[in-house]
């Protein structure tokens, strides 16, 4: 049985329109790339954990706005939890580029030690996997 993952996830942009990505190396797997987000803390909403997360994993506090998106996905947590996650999107477009990571858990300090900014046309011809795999029509969609 997967346990239930409601997450915040964030749609990150720039002014040249890139998205934001970060390189995830959990050791028990190959290295992949995911946006910016996470799971709800207990009694929180899907708009106050994107705001958080946003803070938490950027430095960048903004209101995230309205959800954009909504997936169910499966898959097991860099924890090593079989879950079975409710995700959704939020879309944030900034004028800045430089991203501070001093509020990452030390989790995230070990895994996540890498982020860069990716065109969609980067993104299509990169050679690690990045997720969530239907990305770059999310970004595309108005």
């Amino acid at each position: 049985m997967r346990k239930p993952r409601p997450a915040a996830r964030i749609l990150l942009l720039d002014a040249e329109d890139r998205v934001l990505m970060f390189r995830f190396t959990p050791g028990d797997r190959p290295p992949f790339w995911c946006t910016p987000g996470g799971a709800l803390d207990p009694g929180e909403t899907y708009e106050a954990a994107a705001r958080r997360e946003l803070l938490e994993e950027t430095g960048i506090d903004t209101d995230p706005g309205p959800q954009v998106a909504r997936r169910h996905v499966e898959f097991v947590t860099i924890e090593g939890e079989p879950v079975s996650a409710d995700e959704r999107y939020f879309r944030v477009t900034v004028d800045a580029q430089d991203i501070d990571t001093s509020r990452h858990t030390p989790l995230e300090q070990r895994v996540m030690q890498e982020w860069r900014w990716f065109t969609r046309a980067e993104l299509a011809s990169h050679d690690e996997p990045w997720f969530p795999e239907d990305l770059i029509a999310l970004l595309d969609q108005p």
